[in-house]
C-alpha cells in the first residue's frame, strides 16, 4: 500500500515521525514535503497529498499541519479527495467506515505522537461499510460535478 504523507513547518515534526513508523511497517511512502520547520504554505501541501490520491498514485493520504484544518481545506479542493481530522480514535475509524475518507488530517500542536500513530492504523485498516453510508458518498462526489 503506497501512503503520500505531507506537512507544513508546525506539522513536519509530526510528519517525519509518521514517516518513519510507516516505513517501519512496510509501507511505501509519497513524501510531498515539507521536510523542515522553514515557514511555507500549507495548501502547497494539503493539494500535493490531495493529488497523488486523487491521480491514483497513493492509496491514501496522511496530512499534518498545525491545527489540522489548514491543510485539510486545501487537500479537499482536490477532486476525488475526502479528508477529515483524525481527532479521536472513534472519528479516525468513522473516517473510513462511514464517509469512505481517502486522507486523514492531523493537528500537531493538539495531538500527542502516540495518539496520532494509533489512530494512524485505525483509519488504514479500517474498510468502508458502503451499503446506507455508499449514497452519501456518491452524494459528495456529485458535488464536486456541480
Amino acid at each position: 500500500m503506497k501512503i503520500a504523507i505531507g506537512s507544513d513547518h508546525a506539522g513536519y515534526p509530526l510528519k517525519a515521525e509518521i514517516h518513519k513508523y510507516l516505513l517501519d511497517k512496510g509501507y511505501e511512502v509519497i513524501d510531498c514535503g515539507t521536510n523542515s520547520l522553514d515557514s511555507v504554505d500549507y495548501p502547497v501541501f494539503g493539494a500535493a497529498v490531495g493529488r497523488a490520491v486523487s491521480e491514483k498514485r497513493a492509496d491514501f493520504g496522511i496530512i499534518c499541519c498545525g491545527s489540522g484544518e489548514g491543510i485539510m481545506m486545501a487537500c479537499n479542493k482536490i477532486p476525488g479527495v475526502r479528508a477529515g481530522i483524525g481527532y479521536n480514535d472513534e472519528v479516525s475509524r468513522l473516517l473510513r467506515e462511514h464517509n469512505d475518507a481517502n486522507v486523514i488530517s492531523f493537528g500537531a500542536r493538539y495531538m500527542e505522537v502516540a495518539d496520532v500513530l494509533r489512530r494512524v492504523d485505525l483509519f488504514l485498516a479500517t474498510p468502508f461499510a458502503g451499503g446506507r453510508h455508499q449514497k452519501r458518498v456518491e452524494l459528495l462526489s456529485e458535488l464536486e460535478r456541480k
